[in-house]
């Protein structure tokens, strides 16, 4: 009979955090779960951290060393291995409360969801805390971003893999779990804790890497389009290309940035000539739809000076 969870776990260069992550999963009050752990060819200690958790707790816990290959290739080689109904993912330099996957479980047994996700709570180093929502919006597929906040039924996986050497993997594989979902649930509280501080495809300074999005964009396209849901692929577009990365490369100091955003706008102006007759761009709110028009035209200086008014008010 299969148990309850499995939760994978890639790990590379966290020494000073894998405890408080390990510790954390130890601690979940939902019994009935596996972890695996996959060095992704760490340099520090991790490894020996992770062998020696596996050596204590041989009934929980099983790990594998690998040549370093990235967070997507390091959960691909441990989806096979997963036994459990459910699957989760954790960031090894973040941690979780005791009842996250406890509560994620019963939400889904409760609700008959394929997929299950909670709020993040950010914690900055110097101590700083706050509440990051899964979802913003009330659009089914708003919760894409991150696989670390959620459990995903194991047979909806199937032969699902992240892509391996790209940014924004994550978003990919979330993306299309939402989409194949026959029901999704939201647990509404801040259960897993995202440290802040380590640099991160959302959080970095490397302009040229976010074009990345655009090779994600091509799979989602390709996977979306024949089932007849080019509505969803379009939301993704406008959301992740239009509105988060230009926005988040706006910010950016580096010189290179300023053709990176010429060709995001050009990709999205390709793949939506009329922007204001997207179904998805016509439901969001007025002031997301004011920032996503500005950008798509070339106005991102002017996006960017609407909101930094607007969180000084």
């Amino acid at each position: 009979m299969d148990m309850k969870l499995s939760i994978i776990v890639p790990i590379y260069n966290v020494e000073p955090y894998l405890e408080a992550c390990l510790d954390s999963l130890l601690a979940q009050t939902i019994g009935d779960f596996e972890i695996l752990l996959v060095d992704d060819g760490s340099k520090d200690r991790s490894g020996e951290i992770a062998d020696r958790y596996a050596a204590e707790h041989p009934e929980r816990i099983r790990c594998m060393h690998v040549e370093n290959g990235g967070q997507g290739r390091a959960r691909n080689l441990a989806l096979p291995l997963a036994q459990g109904k459910f699957v989760g993912f954790i960031d090894s330099d973040d941690w979780i409360e005791p009842d996250m996957y406890e509560k994620l479980y019963d939400k889904a047994l409760e609700t008959g969801a394929d997929v299950v996700y909670c709020d993040f709570l950010e914690h900055f180093s110097d101590g700083r805390e706050q509440i990051l929502p899964a979802a913003y919006q009330t659009h089914p597929l708003s919760a894409a971003g991150s696989s670390c906040n959620k459990i995903f039924r194991r047979t909806l996986i199937g032969d699902l893999r992240f892509p391996e050497g790209l940014w924004y993997e994550d978003f990919y594989f979330s993306a299309v779990m939402l989409v194949r979902a026959a029901r999704t649930a939201y647990v509404r509280e801040p259960l897993y804790i995202y440290r802040r501080g380590q640099e991160s495809t959302m959080h970095n300074n490397n302009a040229a890497k976010n074009l990345d999005i655009l090779r994600i964009m091509e799979m989602l396209e390709a996977e979306l389009v024949p089932l007849g849901r080019r509505s969803d692929f379009e939301f993704f577009l406008i959301n992740h290309v239009v509105l988060d990365s230009i926005s988040r490369l706006a910010q950016q100091e580096t010189p290179e940035k300023a053709a990176v955003i010429r060709t995001l706008r050009r990709y999205a102006q390709q793949k939506l000539p009329r922007l204001t007759r997207c179904e998805s761009f016509r439901a969001e709110t007025r002031n997301r739809r004011i920032i996503m028009f500005l950008n798509y035209h070339g106005m991102e200086k002017t996006a960017q000076m609407i909101l930094r008014a607007k969180s000084k008010i």
